[in-house]
């Protein structure tokens, strides 16, 4: 996994892309500028910008070709949306189950279940709107280690 936002010049320029802050908060569109275990991420809400203390929001693209090794949210849900694309999940113990999805999709995944993600395409990004119910964003995700136990408590890879 690469960067955290435990970084507190990260954190910063996160807060600089935000407007208002008076009870409504705004970041208007902008690139990437973030990147998380092979998945590049747009600014967006969190607690580390506007102090959101149950949710956060932004836009993942994952680069054609691209891998998101398995890694498990430990407690929190997270709902995606796929603007762009085509991706497969790859789920449950052992990943040994898998779903395809694309544009216009829906996609839930539950707290506890590990998953890895992968870009269908050799040529084409897959684009998606990512909610999740932690606002620290990436602070509560482990990795997952695909031969390990069967675990949901959020303990497998460590």
């Amino acid at each position: 996994m690469t960067s955290r936002t435990d970084d507190p010049d990260a954190q910063e320029a996160l807060r600089r892309c935000v407007e208002g802050g008076d009870g409504i908060s705004v970041i208007r569109g902008g690139g990437n500028s973030r990147t998380w275990n092979n998945i590049q991420y747009r600014t967006g809400l969190s607690a580390w910008n506007v102090g959101a203390s149950k949710l956060s929001m932004n836009v993942a693209t994952i680069p054609p070709g691209g891998v998101a090794f398995a890694y498990i949210h430990v407690d929190f849900e997270v709902m995606l949306y796929i603007l762009e694309g085509r991706v497969r999940h790859e789920y449950g113990p052992g990943l040994g189950r898998s779903v395809e999805n694309g544009a216009g999709d829906f996609i839930f995944i539950e707290p506890g279940v590990p998953h890895e993600v992968y870009n269908l395409s050799q040529s084409e990004s897959v684009v998606a709107v990512v909610a999740r119910s932690d606002a620290s964003e990436w602070e509560n995700i482990v990795p997952y280690d695909r031969g390990g136990e069967d675990r949901k408590d959020g303990d497998a890879g460590r």
